[in-house]
């Protein structure tokens, strides 16, 4: 009897066992609910959230760029205004940032009293900028009398029209290289009439641009705006960014062989980068349409336009220019929401001092990625 009621005792205690093996195997319905329902809940605060931060984004981003993009006006001083609309702005006024992803701008520019005096000395926070209608991100750099290295061209047209005054820019042309040159700037000399003559290419040297000048000779007809076109693509876009990039032209102006229009060589030198100088050989009392051309590409490029009362002032011309090109500053930035897209972006440059004019590119086209 005893043996019977210890092998019930050990078969109850195996069924037990069992029971709670099983029981331990399988999941249990009450923690798992709770967990599926955390799941699904979990999500909904999220996007609410997210849908309240959609809400007011349209005002945020208009707020950010005066709350948080810094600028070259102290803060107490009232912002300058953007002229304009950027979709009204002509090509002709534009350059290019080169590179993939470039984002930095380096504005050269020329600041003049009303009388056309260059101002120096003038600090940062003397200026306002707007890059497309917004503060730039942050200046890198900011120069006064910028000593960038010069690359400079001297294009003096050859053309049969201006044979009686073709000495006294020889003449000129010599004299500005001997006081602008210095150790790292270079220049090249060339000639145009119908065709391009390059008589001495990017040098130091002044006794080899001296006699590169001098071994022009006049003759021809006049293909202003194909010799432009071709200069900048050929001499000034292969030297690249870091340098101040200037061409002086010196002609009359009139233009009767050109397959180029006048559009094309100014957009040519604003993707070189390249100022043009014109200095006009049109002496007469009145100004011609080859003085209209002359301003325009000199507007459109960054640069200035000079007409002599007499041939034997262009050395006033080219000395005017040396001046300028010692008296320029330098503003390096990152614009504000910049996008590679290959939109025209405005730039908008003034001193804040009503009686100071700043003369440089009114802006640039962004690079595609």
């Amino acid at each position: 009897m005893f043996k019977n009621i210890q092998r019930g005792t050990s078969i109850a205690f195996l069924l037990l066992a069992c029971c709670a093996f099983i029981a331990a195997q399988q999941p249990s319905p009450t923690p798992t609910q709770p967990t599926q329902q955390a799941q699904q809940q979990t999500p909904q605060p999220q996007q609410q959230t997210a849908a309240q931060q959609q809400t007011p984004a349209p005002q945020q981003a208009q707020q950010q760029p005066a709350q948080q993009q810094p600028t070259l006006q102290q803060p107490a001083q009232p912002q300058p205004v953007l002229p304009g609309q950027p979709g009204q702005e002509s090509p002709l006024d534009v350059t290019t940032i080169k590179g993939i992803g470039a984002r930095e701008v380096n504005q050269i520019f020329t600041v003049t009293d009303k009388k056309g005096k260059f101002i120096t000395g003038l600090r940062q926070q003397d200026f306002g900028l707007l890059d497309d209608g917004k503060r730039p991100e942050r200046v890198i750099r900011f120069t006064q009398q910028t000593n960038l290295p010069l690359r400079v061209g001297i294009m003096l047209d050859t053309s049969s029209s201006i044979r009686q005054r073709f000495e006294f820019e020889q003449q000129a042309a010599v004299e500005f290289l001997l006081q602008v040159l210095h150790r790292q700037d270079m220049a090249f000399v060339e000639g145009f009439d119908v065709q391009i003559d390059l008589e001495q290419g990017f040098s130091n040297n002044v006794d080899l641009l001296n006699q590169g000048i001098h071994k022009l000779r006049p003759g021809g007809g006049t293909a202003l705006f194909d010799a432009l076109y071709t200069t900048c693509r050929d001499q000034m876009l292969m030297q690249g960014s870091g340098y101040r990039k200037a061409i002086i032209m010196v002609t009359d102006g009139d233009d009767n062989y050109s397959h180029a229009l006048m559009t094309d060589a100014i957009k040519m030198c604003q993707r070189a980068e390249t100022m043009v100088y014109g200095i006009s050989t049109n002496v007469s009392p009145t100004k011609d349409k080859g003085d209209d051309i002359l301003k325009a590409i000199s507007e459109a490029t960054g640069g200035r336009a000079f007409y002599p009362t007499r041939i034997e002032e262009v050395a006033n011309g080219f000395r005017s220019i040396e001046e300028e090109l010692r008296s320029q500053y330098s503003l390096e930035y990152v614009p504000s929401d910049f996008k590679a897209d290959g939109s025209f972006r405005t730039i908008y440059l003034q001193a804040l001092d009503p009686r100071y004019k700043v003369r440089a590119r009114k802006g640039y086209f962004a690079p595609r990625q």
